[in-house]
């Protein structure tokens, strides 16, 4: 059901790593609680976020939520389209809705996120 090509924190965000750049989104299961969404705030390139600090914040008609780096490092691209479309975070959350790219400042960090197969099971524990 999720990408296993993916890392995922317990947050709800994804990381697709090539060499030593995490791309960073929100799952398609938090992505689908965000209903009605009208603002998202996301950091600036050159910015330094640590693993599990905040790096944005997403509101929608009934909530302000923060998002959390799974990951440390620098942060090298935003998704300008996010601004202007914030929907498509809703729509398409692994290809177009990605938020951020960071420069990975300790890949040993990954190994602490969860494989496909483990976020499922997060959330059937969540569900209950």
């Amino acid at each position: 059901m999720y990408p296993e090509d993916l890392k995922y924190s317990q947050t709800h965000e994804w990381v697709k790593v090539d060499k030593d750049i995490a791309t960073v989104g929100i799952t398609g299961f938090a992505a689908k609680r965000l209903t009605d969404l009208a603002y998202l705030e996301l950091p600036s390139p050159g910015e330094k976020v640590a693993k599990g600090s905040s790096f944005g914040v997403v509101e929608t008609v009934k909530a302000v939520s923060d998002l959390y780096s799974p990951i440390s490092g620098e942060i090298i691209k935003v998704n300008e389209n996010l601004s202007k479309e914030p929907d498509i975070v809703t729509e398409d959350p692994y290809d177009e809705g990605w938020m951020i790219k960071v420069k990975i400042e300790d890949q040993t960090e990954l190994d602490t996120l969860m494989d496909s197969e483990e976020y499922e099971e997060l959330l059937k524990k969540e569900k209950q």
